[in-house]
């Protein structure tokens, strides 16, 4: 079985960028913001959708940046294989949700939400010269993030 994902990666005008902080199944997890393909849908397609659905945000891809070229088995279902597709995205409203400063900073309803579905998420700005690979969880993510860091370093030069 294949589980593709999509991720947008979203850097806003104070280059800073944009991390999901995720509670899944008792587990903390930073992570792109993004999610699975659904049957019938196409790439850019689902990574609109996932911010509408996730931040409540109408964003545009921009860019392809990064996707998977190695196997990598799915880390929450090992005989599953990971196709990771990630995007350079604009947000084309601003963020209406509220941001949260620090990881794992979740209120109230987001653990009941945690409780109910296994799952709850909060998103917050990494300044850019803070990000890099390794605050991200996902080993997929760390290869976009390091292809992203060299890619915006030229564009900030």
């Amino acid at each position: 079985m294949f589980n593709v994902r999509v991720y947008g990666l979203l850097i806003n005008n104070n280059q800073e960028i944009l991390v999901s902080d995720e509670l899944i199944k008792g587990k903390y997890y930073t992570k792109f913001c993004g999610g699975g393909l659904e049957f019938g849908e196409g790439t850019h397609d689902c990574v609109i959708r996932e911010f509408k659905e996730e931040m409540d945000l109408s964003i545009e891809v921009v860019e392809h940046l990064y996707t998977t070229d190695y196997y990598q088995p799915s880390l929450f279902n090992p005989a599953h294989q990971m196709i990771s597709i990630y995007y350079i995205v604009r947000a084309l409203e601003p963020i209406k949700i509220k941001l949260k400063e620090t990881a794992f900073d979740f209120d109230e309803t987001q653990l009941k939400k945690h409780a109910e579905t296994g799952q709850t998420e909060s998103f917050r700005f990494v300044p850019e010269h803070l990000f890099s690979p390794d605050l991200l969880s996902l080993p997929i993510d760390k290869i976009a993030a390091k292809v992203f860091k060299e890619k915006i370093a030229s564009i900030f030069k």
